[in-house]
C-alpha cells in the first residue's frame, strides 16, 4: 500500500495557475497524483490535463488516484528532456513539483533511502540509465568527489569520495551510508550520508540537465496569459528557476507573479514536515500588448501579485533529515 500523499503547496499552486474550467494544463511531475487530481476535478467545459512523470510506477499510482477524472486526463511517461522534443503547445498553465515522492523514498527496492537496506539504484526511470551502484563503483575518485561537492554542497566531498573508492565494491544503500558515516563524523541533526545520497541521485538522473530542459521548454508550451508554476526544494534548484524567470521578464516575455518565493504555511509544515523547504515561484507569459492585462485579483499594475493571505511562518527543524521533500529533495 502506498504511503499517504500530501500534495505540496496545493492551495498556492491552484491559485497561481488561475485555473479556467475549459483550459488546457500540464502537470509535469504527476508523482502520486495529488496535484493532478485537484486540477482535473476543476476542469469542465472541455478542459484537459496532461499528467506526466518519468517514473512509470509513480504514474501508475497517479492514474489510480485520479481515476474518477480520467476522461479529461492524458497520461504521459517521459522526462522533461523527452517532453521538450515534442512539447504540447497553447497550454493555459504548467505545474512542476521538483521533489522526490514519499513513495520513492519508502520503497526499499528504489535505493533512494539510507534508512533501510536495498539495492543502490536511485533511477527515477528504472527502464534505462546507470544505477548509483554503477556510478560509485566504476568512476574515478575525483569525479565522485566533484558530484558530491557540486550537487550535494558537501564540503567534505573529497574525504567521502576517498572512503568510497577504498571500500569498493559498494554493495547496497546501508553499505554506502556506513562508509560515509565512518569517513565523516556527524556534526548535527543531519545524517552524514544525506548530502552524498542526494548528490548521487542528482547525478544518476541528470537532474540539473532535466531542470534546464524544463525551463527552456515551459515558456514555449504556454500561450500568452498562461502561467508557469514551479515548486523547488533546494537552493540550487530555486536559483535556476529564479534566474530563468528573471530572464523571461527582462526580455518582456513574462511577468513575475512572485517577487519572492512563497513557502508552505505553518499548518502545512506541521501536517507534512517534508514540505518545509518548498519554494514556489510563478510567472505569467506576456500578452501581445505592453500591458499584460487583467491578472487574478484585478488589473495588473506592474507589481507582483499578492495572493490571498495564507499564514506562513518559519519552522524550526527538529532533525531526522533523510532525503525528502525538504532540503535534500530534488527533481521529480
Amino acid at each position: 500500500m502506498a504511503p499517504k500523499h500530501y500534495p505540496v503547496m496545493l492551495a498556492e499552486s491552484l491559485e497561481y495557475l488561475a485555473l479556467k474550467p475549459g483550459g488546457r494544463y500540464i502537470d509535469m511531475t504527476a508523482g502520486l497524483g495529488g496535484h493532478t487530481t485537484e486540477i482535473a476535478k476543476r476542469l469542465t467545459d472541455g478542459g484537459t490535463l496532461i499528467s506526466n512523470d518519468r517514473d512509470a510506477q509513480s504514474l501508475e499510482m497517479a492514474k489510480r488516484t485520479s481515476a474518477e477524472w480520467a476522461d479529461r486526463i492524458e497520461y504521459r511517461h517521459s522526462s522533461f528532456t523527452e517532453l521538450a522534443q515534442n512539447p504540447p503547445v497553447d497550454l493555459d498553465g504548467v505545474l512542476a513539483d521538483l521533489g522526490v515522492s514519499r513513495f520513492q523514498l519508502t520503497d526499499t527496492e528504489r535505493g533512494f533511502s539510507f534508512m533501510t537496506d536495498g539495492p543502490l539504484d536511485m533511477r527515477m526511470d528504472q527502464s534505462r540509465g546507470i544505477t548509483a551502484g554503477e556510478l560509485v563503483n566504476n568512476n574515478p575518485e575525483k569525479m565522485i568527489a566533484d558530484w558530491i561537492f557540486q550537487y550535494g554542497e558537501e564540503r567534505r566531498a573529497r574525504k567521502i569520495a576517498g572512503a568510497i573508492v577504498r571500500a569498493r565494491p559498494i554493495r547496497s544503500t546501508l553499505h554506502l551510508a556506513g562508509v560515509v558515516g565512518s569517513a565523516v563524523p556527524r556534526t548535527g541533526p543531519m545524517n552524514p550520508a544525506t548530502k552524498t545520497f542526494m548528490a548521487l541521485r542528482i547525478a544518476v538522473n541528470g537532474e540539473r540537465e532535466e531542470l534546464d530542459a524544463l525551463l527552456v521548454a515551459a515558456p514555449k508550451m504556454v500561450k500568452p496569459g498562461g502561467r508557469i508554476v514551479i515548486i523547488s526544494f533546494m537552493s540550487l534548484e530555486d536559483g535556476r528557476v529564479k534566474n530563468s524567470f528573471r530572464e523571461l521578464s527582462k526580455n518582456g516575455l513574462a511577468v513575475i507573479l512572485t517577487k519572492k518565493p512563497l513557502e508552505p504555511s505553518l499548518k502545512e509544515v506541521q501536517e507534512n514536515p517534508p514540505s518545509r523547504s518548498a519554494k514556489l515561484r510563478a510567472v505569467e507569459m506576456a500578452l501581445p500588448s505592453d500591458n499584460p492585462g487583467k491578472r487574478m485579483g484585478g488589473t495588473y499594475d506592474g507589481k507582483p501579485h499578492k495572493p490571498k493571505k495564507i499564514k506562513h511562518q518559519k519552522v524550526i527543524e527538529t532533525g531526522n533529515e533523510e532525503q525528502s521533500h525538504g532540503h535534500t529533495a530534488g527533481i521529480f
